[in-house]
């Protein structure tokens, strides 16, 4: 069983959910971002997201964006993502998010290949439509790894069936029309809507998109198997190296903040 699969059935059985924190790879640097992997795993987070730095934005808000900019900046490689993956043990299961610009450059089966190797249970890759998607299924597929597709708001209820019938892992739910970043407010709707999605499928269903808040979380998990909290993660890089904050000033920053999500999730009140 995929990783991602055995994960969910497990946190189902007991009647919990998943926490999913994203992060940019490379972003200030690659030890960095190890660190915050073990970090994860160290607090209890469930799985982990990580964004391969790209110059065109797919849906990347400006605090992603900016992030991925600054690994660039640095010469960062797909492979150096793949070796630092590898070595930044223990930590949780981990998600690939990238576009299919970067797996078609090198060739799906070498891609996939690699990807298995280093350690990743799941790829996420926004701008291939699930129609397009057979290929790179295929060759996750014999590697035992998740293809996660996305749906949207917007999405109508025939092509969400066709969407799931491409999807393995979870379903990543798309909370709002729009790009990431933080929002103060989720749409009202967004109950109904992981409703309906819920009887179209059995697989997993996390949100994503605006979540930056325990109340938002306390809203939400009635409605969901997982939450997946990014630009909230980022923005706090962002704002640690403009302060000129230390990595360990940083890192403990971050696992305060997903701490108390965490604390939520499980229905506890947080400060």
């Amino acid at each position: 069983m995929n990783p991602i699969e055995q994960l969910f059935a497990d946190l189902r059985a007991a009647g919990r959910k998943a926490l999913l924190p994203f992060l940019a790879a490379g972003d200030p640097d690659l030890p960095f971002t190890a660190r915050l992997l073990r970090e994860f795993h160290a607090i209890g987070c469930h799985l982990c997201e990580l964004g391969f730095p790209y110059s065109d934005p797919i849906a990347d808000g400006p605090t992603i964006q900016s992030a991925f900019t600054r690994a660039l900046a640095r010469g960062l490689r797909v492979e150096e993502i793949f070796q630092m993956l590898a070595t930044a043990v223990p930590r949780p299961p981990a998600v690939a998010m990238l576009s299919y610009a970067i797996i078609h450059r090198q060739g799906i089966d070498p891609f996939v290949a690699q990807a298995a190797a280093a350690g990743f249970a799941g790829l996420i890759v926004p701008d291939l439509p699930a129609e397009e998607s057979c290929e790179l299924r295929r060759a996750c597929q014999a590697r035992q790894m998740a293809l996660i597709q996305l749906i949207a708001p917007t999405t109508s209820l025939d092509r969400a069936k066709r969407i799931i019938d491409a999807a393995s892992g979870f379903i990543y739910y798309i909370s709002v029309a729009g790009v990431t970043g933080q929002r103060s407010e989720l749409p009202p709707e967004i109950a109904e809507n992981l409703g309906r999605l819920r009887q179209l499928t059995d697989l997993p269903i996390c949100v994503g998109f605006g979540i930056s808040e325990p109340a938002q979380v306390h809203a939400l998990i009635p409605h969901c198997d997982g939450l997946i909290v990014g630009s909230a993660i980022v923005r706090r890089i962002e704002q640690g190296l403009a302060r000129q904050r230390t990595p360990e000033e940083i890192v403990a920053d971050i696992s305060r903040f997903c701490g108390g999500l965490l604390q939520a999730l499980e229905g506890k009140p947080t400060p």
